[in-house]
């Protein structure tokens, strides 16, 4: 094991702290939280009124952070959720579980991802990992609390936000740091991914009730998109973009079903999309990940 002098890593620790990222010892050289357990919790400290995660004691405090590494050369690690990041993690393949060296990695599976949903692959801060994978950390949206993937976007593609963690640029593993290799710039999760990302069923509104009758007329196509229209026109500022995500969404089985054309579901939320604030590119981008994942799990109409 390469042992990285405290100071290097309290300074690793400390300008995340600045950041505003929320930050917590791991073991050193490794991924591992160095935190106690919640079996071997003395319920003392910081956990007297109950055991307390690594989650809950990530901290911003310089004081709290200088006294933690001034006990060891602890790795670091970064608490995704309370820093308010989302960070894809394009992970290596391991020949012991595809046999073939030549199997894609993460960073090729996340490429095709995107040229198939139409998206530019995203360009944001980026950290190459121990492993040879990357990080690209995005900020995480406000109007909804994403937490951990394993797979969903793809093959070797993970996602951190509340509930997980990533480790820090500057911590090393097996003789390999963790640093920047691309943009130091952060920008905000696209709305493509953010599609993908939101579970099954978001809702900030209560959708209008469809009784089966109704269902399977076009009426309840045209109610439907009166309300996702109104959904979208009364989003209060910040939930805009997940207001016309969820309305779409709302709208896709419609589609699937022939009630109503998609360039016209397509034209009702660009307009009231660009109406509310969003730029013409955002509500395109987000009513087309939206269709499309509604229309491809959508089921038959007999079943719904």
């Amino acid at each position: 094991m390469t042992h990285v002098p405290r100071t290097v890593l309290l300074s690793a620790a400390l300008r995340a702290a600045e950041r505003g990222w929320y930050v917590f010892p791991l073991r050193p050289g490794t991924k591992r939280p160095a935190l106690h357990s919640e079996q071997a919790c003395t319920r003392t400290g910081p956990c007297a009124s109950g055991h307390r995660k690594w989650e809950q004691r990530a901290t911003t405090t310089p004081d709290r952070i200088r006294a933690a590494w001034s006990q060891a050369p602890f790795n670091v690690g970064i608490a995704t959720g309370p820093s308010g990041l989302v960070v894809v993690d394009l992970d290596k393949p391991k020949s012991q579980d595809n046999g073939s060296a030549d199997a894609p990695d993460g960073a090729a599976t996340f490429e095709a991802l995107c040229e198939r949903t139409g998206q530019p692959v995203p360009r944001t801060r980026t950290i190459r990992t121990a492993s040879g994978g990357s990080h690209l950390y995005f900020t995480a949206p406000t109007a909804v609390r994403l937490h951990n993937t394993a797979g969903t976007l793809a093959p070797l593609v993970d996602t951190r936000a509340w509930g997980g963690y990533v480790v820090a640029a500057g911590s090393t593993i097996d003789g390999h740091t963790y640093e920047v290799a691309g943009p130091a710039l952060i920008n905000p999760l696209p709305p493509g991914l953010l599609a993908l990302l939101i579970p099954p069923h978001p809702s900030t509104t209560s959708p209008i009730p469809l009784t089966p009758t109704v269902a399977r007329t076009g009426r309840a196509a045209d109610a439907a998109l009166t309300w996702g229209r109104r959904n979208v026109r009364q989003a209060p500022e910040g939930t805009r973009n997940i207001r016309l995500l969820e309305s779409a969404r709302a709208l896709g089985r419609f589609v699937a079903w022939g009630d109503i054309p998609r360039h016209v579901v397509e034209d009702a939320f660009q307009e009231e999309g660009e109406a509310a604030g969003l730029t013409a590119a955002e509500c395109r981008t987000t009513i087309r990940s939206a269709l499309d994942w509604s229309i491809r799990t959508c089921r038959p109409r007999t079943a719904a």
